[in-house]
């Protein structure tokens, strides 16, 4: 395996003998976190693939191995749809207005959002007047868009097509890229892309989980086939200037367990530096990510949550409680997968998309059911999945309580209330 950013090789099984020198994490094997399961699929055989996360020593990039191609990962039938979520759609109306306002965007301004999925950001966008146009590779999340009025193009986005885009619509004033870096096989085509989309004076704002939360926090679960890469600030910069892109400015954010949004021009742009890039560089430094060392031991810190759920469920069992699942999120199915958890041990998990209503989770083949299966089995406890979204779902869900029942989290540790 060669390094998506650098090219340096990777260690890997190399004429059968195992060379883990480089590995930051592996989880056996998995199949696709997002590849639920129509009935009748349920008599037919699974792929799996190894999920095994690399650290690359030179550019220091985590990455997983592109073990299925990217247009299988998001095919058509696609069913994340980003709306489902309250707190997700109001973080993507407060970017809205504050690069609005930070940007001074208007009708004469063009955003282009990446991965624009069903419209989620860019209705924002078209309500305040501004031009838009989103690039979304599924085409069902993208048929939503078009359903909001939001002109979207279902292709995958590359330097090729960045050079299409800009003789038909011109460069950008603003590039989103919000959780996408991570779901690109081929990095550099991608930047490249990018910097070929922006004006001279144009901004991409790009977020992605922060890998020293990951560490910091156990998120182990955040880890799937889908998730290609998982950045520093320090290997996005690396990265971006690669590309002739700079980055001049950063925040701090509390979604997906703690995420950074990296505002970032081309290298001659007239943005000025602000002191967060330098704090926050300072910062990773300090905790070690500059070092080979920070890269090891995680593997113990996965298995502790692992052991924590599955004592957490066998104990619930001999009990004689019933738990219930909530969010079928990618993140839960990895955490599902890796702990071996069947229906014996959670019989079902509930989920607000009708997309995923009806189907099983890949792997486990627990059903997915609507919120009244919930009100109707009355269960003792309800295990959170998509943990960073625990506040919403409490909230939402907080009529459990009626009858006694109880929330539960796994990551970082397990967690009841």
């Amino acid at each position: 395996m060669k390094c998506r950013f650098c090219a340096t090789t990777l260690g890997g099984d190399i004429a059968g003998a195992d060379d883990r020198r480089h590995v930051f994490l592996d989880l056996g094997t998995a199949p696709p976190s997002n590849a639920f399961l129509a009935p009748e699929a349920l008599t037919a055989p699974e792929s799996w693939f190894p999920l095994r996360l690399y650290t690359c020593p030179n550019c220091l990039l985590v990455q997983v191995d592109e073990v299925q191609s990217h247009a299988q990962l998001f095919s058509p039938d696609y069913v994340y749809f980003s709306s489902y979520s309250r707190s997700w759609l109001e973080h993507a109306e407060r970017y809205v207005e504050r690069a609005t306002e930070r940007l001074g965007l208007g009708a004469d301004s063009l955003v282009v959002e990446i991965a624009s999925n069903d419209g989620y950001l860019l209705q924002y966008v078209a309500a305040r007047g501004i031009p838009c146009v989103g690039i979304e590779p599924t085409a069902g999340t993208a048929e939503a868009a078009r359903a909001r009025g939001i002109d979207t193009i279902v292709e995958f986005f590359g330097r090729e097509f960045a050079g299409r885009f800009v003789s038909q619509r011109g460069r950008a004033d603003l590039v989103v890229a919000n959780n996408v870096l991570a779901h690109v096989p081929d990095l550099n085509d991608f930047v490249a892309g990018i910097a070929v989309a922006l004006t001279p004076q144009g901004v991409l704002t790009v977020e992605f989980p922060h890998l020293q939360q990951l560490v910091a926090q156990h998120q182990f679960d955040t880890v799937y086939h889908e998730h290609f890469s998982y950045f520093s600030l320090h290997t996005v910069c690396k990265v971006f200037a690669a590309h002739g892109l700079r980055v001049w400015d950063v925040e701090v954010l509390p979604t997906h367990g703690g995420s950074l949004r990296v505002w970032a021009s081309p290298e001659a742009s007239a943005h000025r530096q602000t002191d967060a890039v330098a704090r926050v560089l300072a910062g990773e430094a300090a905790a070690g990510m500059l070092e080979a060392d920070y890269y090891q031991g995680f593997q113990a810190r996965a298995d502790e949550v692992k052991d924590g759920l599955l004592e957490f469920l066998l104990q619930q069992r001999r009990a004689g409680r019933k738990v219930a699942g909530y969010g079928a999120a990618a993140k839960g199915n990895t955490l599902l997968n890796y702990a071996g958890v069947r229906r014996d041990l959670l019989p079902y998990v509930v989920d607000a998309s009708p997309h995923k209503q009806g189907r099983f989770l890949p792997g486990s083949r627990i059903p997915v059911v609507a919120e009244q299966h919930l009100r109707d089995d009355r269960p003792d406890v309800v295990l959170i999945l998509p943990w960073n979204l625990r506040e919403e779902i409490t909230a939402q869900l907080a009529y459990i309580r009626e009858w006694g029942g109880r929330f539960a989290t796994a990551v970082p540790a397990m967690e009841i209330d």
